[in-house]
């Protein structure tokens, strides 16, 4: 069952080498077993099968196994200077107050301009007839703000994030953190100990907190199920950055058919279409200059929004200040009842933009989303509200146009040019949102590699993906020429903003349970409370589905399928190569010349293994004749965490004997670490680390082998009547550990083994000539260059698997493998040093 993973290539390769081997039962010692998980194993001992088999004894053998730290990953990585400037979340007063005014411009655009359709779609549904009309629709306005996007997101959810990222990704990322339900199984012990990884310290409802862990660690089904509500989120959310610019600039240029004779449809869209592609070429430039850039348009446009309303309460009817008693609410259902429901589509669109506030956290801070929402946006959205409401208390029938008609005559030619500018910002939100979601489900290994621009040097958060831009301008132009109206729009508008909604109630209160523990009751209040006040949303919304509403749907189904599909496939890829990795019986029988010849040079050969040896090498073993004299397993791994510390990025292990000079790295990213090193930086960030790596191996052993002096020597003194001989077992406990490699090592190049009887315990690193020797030659390696050695797999499903199966692999995912970015181009590699060999996995 074992070898059906295991390609033509790899078999060949197996029989080639099986001489040195010794019969049939070689084969099941080479390869490792496809059952083998991969994780952390323990430390094979460098010292030869036959030292051991000598017969040092129980002791002997126990300090064989004891170094355990020299053969772990600990080497700390130098750091390359500005790379990383990633958002300081401790910003003073003054930077907060600058951030607070940016996020008018990218975050609060959507719900800003709100006012100019909510009111015209609720009454579009419900006629006015009385005040309780009037009265009980603003009332449900003002609490459906008060609730999601006060309540909810500014005191709530906004504290769910991770390390001062947010959105969906960021919500799984911290689950992933505390319960092992990430499904590529590449996870680490040590990964825990990255200083931004903050787990907290037990609490009284741990017991609680375990059970769930437990529960979903273990059950496979909660594990898909999650994942797929985690992609179903991130889907509505880009399927807002479709819908968002498409309603907000249609509505802004809608203004025009009011003043303008002969302003039809057809120039609405044409208007419409020449805003979106200058509104999205924009986006290269960056959030910051966009926000700084949009943020004074729209603080004028709140500032008039409040000053519009209070001058509308006190002209027509200050009473309206009755809506905040929720009793209105009750009455405007009793009276409209079926019609009252159908009108929560329209309410509902007071609050688009709410997730935006969630998902462009990485480009901002919570206090400056805080301080803008409850200081300006919150209050100046009421006043707009509340003066629409008096307007509609003394004329009933400007419900249509209830905005335009609400402004003063000698003030609606400012107003309009301001709303038309405001309108045409909103859109603004939710593109930075989805660019934010598709990297960080590209980090996870949920969504194909694509080309990330980042467009601040001292923001890591604010980026820029070229090809999610354009897919997103050609999918709004199509909306608005097929559509031709708002209010269709308006319909599938609503659907994808309650549902992401619905997904972040459903994962904050799983983090309420697993991560803050908190008191069981408060905990599922929260879903209660607000996920009930977003499934009546939902319930009315849906109604529309006919009338619009299929389209977000559609666009959620279409990138839930590529991102399922893409993270399906990397994970078989990954089980399929822990498979196939070789064993290290196999690698100890090749010897240190790995059955070929070693030339001078670095290989750094790029897998995706987190332990062990790749099956690829011996692709490259038996397609090259030589091999460098060094070789580095390079594994880029991101890890659900937003950063990872410059001090903590690489991870080193030895493979094999000293003599192999073969190592394995890990380069530990978070999601929303740049990547901005080149090869060169890389290359020299690497040698360095892996200097560090020998030496502090070296004083590990020394210090190792003082403490085993320390340790016989007190044996000694327990055993005074028994004389030690130099040929005896007990007396080579004060051999140093590992010296039996350190001697093969130097025996060869100082002439008579002068250091047979010289303890390394008596020397410092700087001191052991074979450190020295080591050095030298990675020096050497290091300057005849570096090769860089990749693998380019195909997947094919095996023959007995299922038809859909085969589909997804063979046809799907293979689509997305082949126009996705490249591995060269991902891992930022030179093109003219690369050897690439292709290999097919069988899942």
């Amino acid at each position: 069952m074992e070898e059906e993973g295991i390609e033509e290539s790899s078999k060949r390769f197996l029989d080639s080498s099986a001489s040195g081997g010794g019969g049939g039962d070689g084969e099941s010692s080479r390869w490792v077993d496809g059952s083998e998980v991969d994780s952390e194993s323990p430390p094979w001992s460098l010292m030869g099968d036959e030292e051991i088999r000598e017969g040092y004894g129980s002791v002997r053998r126990r300090l064989a196994k004891k170094p355990r730290r020299v053969d772990s990953f600990d080497v700390e990585a130098m750091e390359i200077t500005g790379s990383h400037g990633h958002h300081n979340k401790d910003a003073s007063l003054w930077q907060t107050f600058a951030l607070a005014f940016q996020t008018l411009g990218v975050v609060y655009g959507d719900m800003g301009t709100s006012p100019l359709y909510v009111f015209s779609e609720v009454f579009s549904k419900v006629p006015i007839t009385s005040d309780v009309d009037v009265l009980g629709a603003l009332s449900l306005v003002i609490y459906t703000i008060a609730l999601i996007p006060l309540t909810k997101y500014v005191f709530v959810v906004l504290k769910a994030n991770d390390n001062g990222e947010g959105g969906t990704f960021a919500l799984y990322s911290l689950i992933c953190r505390y319960a092992n339900v990430n499904l590529l199984p590449n996870r680490q012990q040590v990964d825990e100990h990255i200083s931004s990884f903050k787990l907290k310290l037990p609490t009284p409802e741990l017991e609680r907190a375990l059970n769930i862990k437990e529960t979903l660690e273990h059950n496979s089904s909660l594990k898909i199920l999650l994942l797929l509500l985690v992609l179903m989120g991130t889907s509505m959310i880009i399927g807002d950055g479709i819908l968002t610019p498409a309603i907000s600039v249609m509505s802004a240029v809608s203004g025009l058919q009011v003043r303008i004779a002969g302003f039809g449809t057809d120039a609405l869209v044409i208007t419409s279409i020449v805003i979106l592609v200058g509104l999205f070429s924009i986006q290269r430039f960056g959030t910051t200059k966009v926000g700084f850039t949009f943020a004074p348009a729209l603080a004028l446009w709140f500032f008039s929004l409040g000053s519009i309303g209070i001058y509308n309460l006190v002209k027509h009817d200050v009473t309206v200040i009755r809506a905040f008693n929720p009793f209105y609410i009750y009455l405007f259902f009793k009276k409209n009842s079926i019609k009252a429901w159908s009108s929560l589509g329209g309410c509902v669109l007071c609050i688009t933009g709410a997730e935006a506030m969630f998902a462009d956290l990485g480009h901002f801070s919570v206090p400056s989303i805080q301080i803008a929402f409850t200081v300006v946006v919150f209050p100046c959205l009421l006043l707009a509200y509340m003066g629409q409401a008096a307007y509609l208390m003394k004329h009933p029938d400007s419900a249509s146009s209830i905005f335009y008609e609400s402004v003063p005559d000698r003030l609606f030619w400012p107003v309009f040019a301001i709303a038309t500018v405001a309108a045409i910002i909103a859109s603004q939100a939710m593109i930075s949102a989805s660019f934010s979601c598709i990297k960080q489900s590209m980090a996870l290994g949920c969504f194909p590699r694509l080309k990330i621009v980042h467009t601040s040097r001292k923001l890591m958060g604010q980026i820029y993906i070229p090809v999610i831009n354009w897919f997103l301008m050609a999918m709004c132009i199509i909306v608005v020429a097929a559509f031709r109206s708002t209010s269709d729009i308006a319909n599938a508008y609503g659907i994808a903003e309650v549902g992401v909604m619905l997904v972040s109630t459903t994962l904050v209160t799983l983090v309420m349970l697993l991560i803050w523990q908190t008191n069981l009751f408060l905990a599922l209040c929260f879903p209660l409370v607000f996920g009930t006040i977003e499934l009546i949303y939902m319930s009315a919304v849906l109604s529309k589905i006919k009338e619009g509403g299929w389209l977000p749907l559609v666009y959620a189904s279409f990138f839930l399928c590529v991102m399922y599909i893409w993270n399906y496939g990397s994970v078989l890829k990954y089980r399929s190569e822990v498979r196939e990795k070789i064993s290290m019986d196999f690698m100890i029988e090749l010897g240190s010349s790995l059955g070929t010849v070693r030339t001078p040079g670095i290989g750094l050969l790029y897998n995706e293994l987190v332990h062990g040896i790749p099956s690829v090498l011996g692709q490259f073993l038996l397609d090259l004749p030589a091999i460098h004299s060094t070789i580095v397993f390079v594994c880029i791994k991101y890890v659900p965490i937003p950063v990872v510390p410059q001090e903590e990025r690489f991870l080193f292990r030895r493979v094999c004997p000293k003599d192999y000079h073969m190592f394995q790295c890990i380069a530990r990213y978070g999601y929303k670490d740049v990547r901005k090193e080149d090869h060169h930086s890389f290359e020299q960030l690497l040698m360095e680390s892996l200097e560090k790596f020998l030496r502090k191996e070296a004083l590990d052993i020394a210090m190792e082998s003082s403490l085993n002096d320390l340790e016989i020597d007190s044996i000694s003194m327990r055993s005074r009547d028994s004389d030690v001989h130099d040929g005896d077992g007990t007396g080579d406990l004060r051999v140093p550990l590992m010296q039996g490699q350190r001697v093969e090592e130097t025996e060869s190049s100082i002439p008579g083994g002068s250091l047979l009887n010289l303890p390394v315990s008596a020397m410092s690193a700087d001191e052991d000539p074979s450190l020295e020797y080591e050095l030298s030659a990675l020096r050497e390696a290091t300057d005849s260059g570096f090769t860089y050695l990749l693998g380019h797999g195909d997947m094919r499903a095996k023959k007995n698997s299922l038809f859909l199966k085969k589909l997804v692999i063979n046809y799907f995912y293979a689509f997305l493998r082949h126009n996705c970015r490249g591995g060269a181009a991902t891992m930022k590699v030179p093109h003219k040093n690369i050897i690439q060999v292709s290999k097919t996995y069988m899942v």
